[in-house]
């Protein structure tokens, strides 16, 4: 598959200079450094590595993939929004959205003013492919599609991705934020194959990072350059790249408290099930859980009152809240108020 990514960039992206920080013109770790107008004195007095050599070391070896592969934002959220401003032209180009999907895209859409083009998932919360393929056929200003994968609010894997992948001319991103919940093959390996397609993960969700703000993209080597080039200089912290090191270096930990969040999860799945007020609960390989209630709006206000926190997701899909799997604590207080609710 060819696709000349160049022709895809926004033109002030294509000639941008970009701002090369101190530390791009010596990346030495020893010597007087006073170049860069840091204050001498201090623990957090340098400025970080901009180019999170070590942790993107570490990061490419656990994913199996180049470093040269790899990019690491500020939350997934910062490569959402570099995205848009790569390849949309404010005010001209469309993004495809399959909603019910993570609010972001659409939030990223609004701020860089592009044109949202709304394809919802079908009632089994698969893609749309027949109206998808009709629309990038017929309008050329399509130029991204955001496919998030297990799906936020639903947990579902979204089937046929690869379909869209090769029948687009545009960039797919295909969001993985929950994939280490899943059992399924994440779609980075498929990046060799597809010069179109980025693929976001994170260290928010299986990882328990979601404070330090460290989010993923991998794809072919010129993408990964020009999102290098578009980022701010500094754009992840110090404390944030040894923090997640930290938590990188302890990999049998990672796989005890995965294994244990998915036991919790099909735990409290069961217990939800015997409940009079639920009347059904999505399939999920994420770590939460949709559930369709008898009144969503009910239930979420109630336990609002208790002190316990769900999501009401009855705008997007009607009488289901989506509950985050926590603690065996934490779900044990969720179900005694929703059983004192049911009654």
């Amino acid at each position: 598959m060819k696709i000349d990514i160049t022709k895809l960039l926004r033109p002030n992206i294509r000639n941008l200079a970009p701002y090369l920080s101190a530390r791009d013109e010596f990346s030495g770790t020893e010597g007087v450094f006073l170049d860069a107008n840091e204050n001498p004195n201090g623990s957090y007095n340098r400025y970080p590595d901009p180019h999170q050599s070590q942790l993107k070391e570490v990061v490419a070896s656990i994913k199996s993939v180049a470093t040269e592969n790899l990019f690491l934002g500020n939350g997934s959220d910062e490569v959402i929004d570099l995205i848009f401003r790569m390849f949309a032209n404010p005010g001209k180009d469309k993004v495809i959205i399959c909603p019910p999907t993570y609010g972001m895209y659409e939030v990223s859409a609004n701020i860089n003013d592009i044109e949202i083009v709304n394809i919802p998932l079908l009632p089994d919360f698969q893609l749309d492919k027949q109206a998808i393929l009709q629309t990038i056929e017929q309008d050329a200003d399509v130029k991204l599609i955001f496919i998030c994968s297990p799906n936020n609010p639903t947990g579902n894997l979204i089937e046929g991705i690869e379909e869209i992948i090769e029948k687009f001319q545009g960039i797919v991103v295909v969001d993985e934020a929950y994939i280490d919940f899943s059992p399924a093959s994440t779609k980075v390996q498929l990046i060799d194959t597809y010069p179109n397609l980025i693929v976001l993960q994170t260290l928010s969700k299986a990882w328990g990072l979601a404070g330090i703000r460290v989010g993923f993209a991998f794809a072919q080597t010129e993408i990964i350059a020009l999102l290098n080039k578009i980022k701010a200089p500094y754009n992840i912290s110090t404390p944030n790249q040894q923090q997640a090191l930290l938590k990188l270096s302890n990999l049998d930990e990672f796989e005890a408290e995965r294994k244990e969040l998915l036991a919790e999860r099909d735990r409290l799945e069961a217990e939800l099930l015997s409940l009079p007020m639920v009347q059904k609960i999505y399939p999920s390989q994420a770590n939460f859980l949709l559930v369709e209630v008898a009144d969503a709006n009910h239930v979420y206000n109630e336990l609002v009152r208790r002190k316990v926190i769900i999501r009401n997701r009855n705008s997007v899909i009607k009488n289901c809240i989506r509950i985050t799997v926590g603690t065996i604590q934490e779900n044990n207080i969720l179900l005694t108020e929703l059983k004192d609710i049911s009654q």
